[in-house]
């Protein structure tokens, strides 16, 4: 399969993403395994903040692109999350995650994905956002809140 690097995010011929998912997932998968060795040593506060740091920025990172994408394509993600959870939270590969998640207050993959889009458009609106960015979103409606 033919593919390109650009700006850290792998697209194919197809542009179906598959391989840029497979990329991130791998790398935080090789991240939760190097903090697995330290994380008994460290408390679950301080592992939790190492799997922020080396593990959700990856999944976060130009995440916007994912937007639409079937689940299937996106499950590796959200396993790779599940398993930095289970990490931190010491539960073992076949206990639930979900309440583990709810606890670590980290949204799920799919649910990252949209936050970011909302904080993004936020920011837009709200004149916060960089000019190009700004610049390439047009308003179609304008809608107020009525009380």
């Amino acid at each position: 399969m033919d593919s390109v690097l650009d700006h850290g995010v792998v697209l194919d011929s197809e542009l179906t993403l598959q391989c840029h998912v497979n990329k991130v997932a791998s790398a935080c998968y090789y991240h939760t395994r190097r903090l697995k060795q330290v994380c008994r040593l460290l408390g679950p506060n301080v592992t939790s903040t190492l799997v922020s740091a080396f593990v959700l920025s990856r999944l976060d990172y130009c995440n916007a692109i994912l937007a639409g994408l079937p689940k299937s394509t996106t499950a590796p993600l959200q396993r790779a999350q599940n398993a930095a959870a289970r990490m931190v939270t010491r539960l073992g590969p076949r206990d639930h995650v979900s309440n583990a998640l709810r606890s670590l207050h980290w949204l799920p993959v799919q649910e990252r994905i949209t936050y970011e889009l909302c904080l993004l458009m936020h920011l837009v609106y709200n004149n916060r956002a960089p000019s190009y960015l700004a610049d390439s979103v047009t308003a179609t409606a304008n809608l107020s809140r009525r009380t």
